[in-house]
């Protein structure tokens, strides 16, 4: 029977995927894994009986980050990805570009989208988990997921050239 930090260590490298790709910055996903284990360390007795421990460290995850989003909408933050500390050493140069095009694509995306694709479609949570971990119904998750995956196909099937940018 695996021991409690056992548990949580098989799921760090989910945790750390699933933070970069919402923050877009090794570093700072490296800060909200942390967080997100300090706290499921300390709240482990809250945690309810019977409750699956990877869905419960991404909603922790998730609304960690979210509480960071917040703090951060009132502070200027750059936002460029460090792609270096995504890829592995031995991965060539054509699957950075392409892991570089697809964060790209997935940045495009508003926050809600891009959880519930990531959680869904790269974690392979159920939409009931998903649903869970984001605190929304599985109809909203579902619609979500929808216009999330229209807007990829939308941006992979529009040369980068004609993309448009709205200027704020």
């Amino acid at each position: 029977m695996k021991t409690r930090d056992q548990e949580i260590e098989a799921c760090i490298l989910h945790l750390r995927r699933f933070a970069h790709a919402l923050t877009g910055d090794g570093d700072r996903a490296d800060d909200l894994v942390q967080d997100t284990v300090e706290r499921a360390l300390s709240r482990w007795n809250l945690r309810k009986p019977g409750l699956e421990l990877r869905p419960w460290l991404f909603t922790i995850l998730r609304n960690l980050h979210i509480s960071a989003h917040r703090r951060a909408l009132r502070m200027v933050s750059d936002q460029h990805a460090d792609i270096e500390t995504v890829h592995s050493l031995d991965s060539s140069a054509e699957q950075r570009i392409e892991l570089k095009q697809v964060l790209d694509l997935l940045s495009a995306l508003p926050d809600e989208q891009r959880m519930a694709i990531l959680l869904v479609s790269v974690e392979g949570f159920s939409y009931a988990e998903a649903s869970k971990i984001m605190n929304i119904p599985q109809g909203t998750l579902m619609s979500r997921l929808n216009r999330a995956r229209g807007k990829l196909r939308e941006l992979v099937s529009t040369p980068p050239a004609q993309r448009l940018r709205r200027v704020k």
